[in-house]
């Protein structure tokens, strides 16, 4: 059974920095791209940053330069390092993976960021 579990959401000052984690089980996760996903309230989910199985990664353009996608597959854990975070970062964030065609997602995390 594919399980994502996410953490290392918080409360965060403007310009601040977080990291989330999503650990990954039940499959071999080195196999397969996985990304992170976000979602504000009223708005639909968006991808946020994708990475292959090989280590390629893309981004949304209204975070490049500021989060860092990354994957341990000694681990089987993906992470996202956020930077210069801004207000309109504020969303839960979700991992996912696809895996033989099924869709997969985390519990998510909620990151705020305010003053």
């Amino acid at each position: 059974q594919v399980q994502l579990v996410e953490s290392g959401g918080g409360l965060v000052q403007p310009g601040g920095s977080l990291r989330l984690s999503c650990a990954a089980s039940g499959y071999i996760s080195n196999a397969f791209a996985m990304a992170w996903y976000r979602q504000s309230p009223g708005k639909q989910r968006e991808l946020v940053a994708v990475i292959s199985s090989g280590g390629s990664t893309n981004y949304v353009d209204s975070v490049k330069g500021r989060f860092t996608i990354s994957r341990d597959n000694t681990k089987n854990t993906m992470y996202l390092q956020m930077n210069s975070l801004k207000p309109e970062d504020t969303a839960v964030y979700y991992c996912n993976t696809v895996v033989q065609g099924a869709a997969y997602w985390g519990q998510g995390t909620q990151v705020t960021v305010s003053s």
